[in-house]
């Protein structure tokens, strides 16, 4: 039985990801958080999980401010690239969100820049839910960034030419079977 291949497994380790998204920087990355982190409240030293974490800006910055930071991402050059950041406060791991981690055990987990929904069957999109639902504690909070397609949807360009540093990305998008 040959396995599709699954293009967000090659998309989100190459080099022209992080090309074309270079864009979302530390500092886009730091005021993000602290709306986040003030709206939030968590406790001093909380618990977070940072799943498809990516190179780990987000999970760093909670890591500065005092909080007790895991971040996971598909991505074994996104993760080589995070670990370089780690600290007591702050560590990552190579790991499929569709897997289960670390049940029953953060205050708080995050899933940011629409990580979610990527997958082709319904069934791995709810083993993604399940991971991130499980890994909370009783009562932990998760905070799930997802399109609002309706909006996403109305505003779509369907067809875009960028040029970054001498590469052009030719940007098709469209809505397919209900999906953006």
């Amino acid at each position: 039985m040959e396995v599709p291949k699954q293009w967000f497994k090659d998309w989100f380790n190459s080099p022209y990801y992080h090309l074309l998204y270079n864009n979302r920087d530390e500092r886009e990355a730091s005021a993000f958080i602290d709306k986040l982190v003030d709206y939030l409240r968590p406790d001093a030293g909380a618990l977070m999980l940072d799943v498809a974490c990516g190179r780990g800006r987000h999970a760093r910055y909670l890591a500065d401010k005092g909080f007790n930071v895991t971040g996971i991402d598909l991505s074994e050059e996104s993760i080589a690239a995070a670990r370089k950041l780690e600290n007591e406060r702050l560590s990552f791991f190579q790991h499929d969100m569709r897997l289960p981690f670390r049940i029953n055990y953060f205050d708080i987990v995050f899933n940011f820049f629409t990580s979610f929904g990527y997958f082709e069957t319904r069934h791995e999109n709810d083993n993604a839910l399940r991971t991130l639902t499980n890994s909370l504690k009783p009562g932990g909070r998760l905070v799930l960034d997802y399109l609002n397609s309706p909006f996403a949807a109305a505003h779509l360009v369907p067809n875009e030419i960028k040029e970054i540093d001498d590469v052009v990305f030719d940007i098709h998008r469209e809505v397919e079977g209900g999906s953006l």
